[in-house]
């Protein structure tokens, strides 16, 4: 008989694309994304939260842009050419995440996750499933819905 491998010293891997929100380098499930893309062309929505900047059109889908950074309650992005929406698909909607900068994709053994403390960069914890710590960085792990949840369902 075949003696199976439990799982219990085995490191479960996973990849994150990480980008930055000014400082703060952040990093979500690659899993999660559909695609990034630079800015496009923004139509506004009126009425909506300071943090919806707008909707676009994207081969045929609808998008709503959020600026990341300020519903974490950071300075709002200031677009260049390093800035670029994170398509992700969050309760069937697609959704853009305006973000400052892409980082790199980093693969993550999940066992060395931390969890994430009270204030990361200025960021609320509260908008974190963990941290990633190496000897030259820290990652903080996006909780998508706890960062994309409206106000008025907290």
């Amino acid at each position: 008989m075949e003696k199976k491998n439990t799982g219990a010293s085995e490191n479960k891997i996973s990849e994150l694309a990480t980008f930055y929100l000014g400082d703060a380098l952040c990093g979500i499930d690659i899993r999660s994304i559909q695609e990034i893309n630079k800015i496009i062309e923004m139509t506004r929505v009126p009425q909506a939260p300071d943090y919806v900047l707008g909707v676009l059109n994207l081969r045929g889908e609808i998008v709503t842009i959020i600026d990341l950074g300020r519903k974490l309650g950071l300075s709002p992005a200031q677009i260049t050419h390093e800035s670029r929406n994170i398509i992700i698909n969050y309760q069937n909607e697609n959704v853009g995440l305006l973000v400052d900068k892409i980082g790199d994709v980093v693969e993550v053994d999940v066992n060395k996750i931390e969890p994430a403390p009270a204030n990361l960069e200025e960021i609320q914890g509260t908008f974190f499933e963990g941290v990633l710590k190496d000897e030259k960085v820290l990652v903080g792990i996006l909780d998508l819905n706890e960062a994309l949840k409206d106000e008025d369902q907290n």
